[in-house]
């Protein structure tokens, strides 16, 4: 009888992923996806192929200055890396212009982006891949406080405000600074599978998946901002009861204020009207309803404040330019559908 021929494991390969960072970049931007990839080639069984090797690159070899004056060590300069890559991930920082300004350096992002099987950014690092033209014609974000100035710079690029990160072909962008973390276990789940990612997950006490979009955190943040000044009462008093029928009447009398001296500090102190604020916070809650239940639109109107679904349907598309359905279908994370 004639023996089976042996069945032969694939080969286990190292990817290269290249972090590129710069004077005064984000350090969290370089350290995060640093650390996600690092486990998972920790948490490799022993004996087998690390899955991930890791590069540094700057503008130079050595030391160099992220932003706050932490300390780095470049592994090698882009300017002279010549090794294969598999991935290559772009640092954003509080100041980019050493990135978009340096023709040579956004020339070499070109060329690796045919070099490379994916190519990503985190936070502001977008606006170094749409300076190369990277994101042309591509879905992208970026930090919430930087999706708008993304868009008016670069009107070729197909900006979502909301995502936690956002992949189009071999092109991955991420929200701002921690996202770049879901981004790279995202990129490992790719990679090895379900099981690793979860596994560096679980030792980085952190979501697999994080549930919702960045824009969950914009008013909280507003509020927490507000803190110690005359409207944190009410922005915390609005945090629990949105759901009530509220006037811009019903916000003055609380805060003890006219009507007219009302809509001035909220504007000076939140950066909104407070309707918008409102509309805001209820829309906030909307969006997470429909992200993880199947609940109908009516319901969830209701349940957020609004007076109906189509009140509903007009917040969604001044705030996020989409309809309740079409941000359900894209963004739920149990994958329930909306109830007509």
């Amino acid at each position: 009888m004639p023996s089976r021929p042996a069945t032969r494991k694939p080969k286990s390969t190292t990817r290269a992923i290249l972090l590129l960072g710069f004077e005064g970049c984000a350090a969290l931007d370089l350290v995060g996806p640093h650390e996600v990839f690092s486990l998972s080639s920790h948490l490799t069984p022993g004996g087998s192929t690390p899955p991930y090797r890791l590069v540094l690159l700057a503008d130079r070899a050595g030391p160099f200055r992220a932003a706050q004056g932490f300390g780095l060590i470049a592994d090698a300069s882009w300017r002279d890396f010549r090794g294969p890559a598999d991935t290559l991930i772009v640092a954003g920082g509080p100041d980019m212009t050493p990135v978009i300004g340096n023709r040579k350096l956004l020339a070499w992002l070109q060329t690796m982006s045919g070099r490379t099987r994916r190519i990503g950014s985190i936070c502001t690092g977008a606006f170094a891949l749409a300076e190369a033209g990277l994101l042309d014609r591509r879905r992208a974000t970026t930090h919430w406080m930087d999706v708008e100035r993304l868009a008016k710079t670069y009107p070729r690029v197909n900006v979502d405000p909301d995502a936690i990160y956002v992949r189009d072909g071999n092109i991955f962008t991420s929200a701002g600074i921690t996202a770049g973390m879901d981004l790279a276990l995202a990129l490992v789940e790719e990679d090895l599978g379900r099981e690793a990612a979860l596994a560096v997950a679980r030792m980085l006490v952190m979501y697999l998946k994080r549930p919702g979009g960045q824009s969950q955190f914009s008013t909280s943040l507003q509020a927490q901002a507000a803190e110690g000044r005359r409207l944190a009462p009410l922005l915390s008093w609005l945090a629990v009861h949105y759901r009530k029928p509220i006037t811009v009447d019903t916000m003055a009398d609380r805060a003890a204020m006219s009507t007219r001296t009302f809509a001035r500090v909220f504007l000076a102190e939140t950066g909104d009207t407070p309707a918008y604020y409102l509309e805001k916070l209820r829309l906030e809650h909307a969006a997470r309803l429909l992200e993880t239940t199947g609940t109908s639109l009516d319901v969830a109107a209701r349940d957020c404040g609004f007076t109906g679904r189509e009140q509903l349907r007009r917040a969604f598309q001044r705030h996020r330019g989409i309809t309740p359905q079409e941000y359900q279908q894209r963004f739920r994370t149990t994958g329930s559908q909306t109830k007509e």
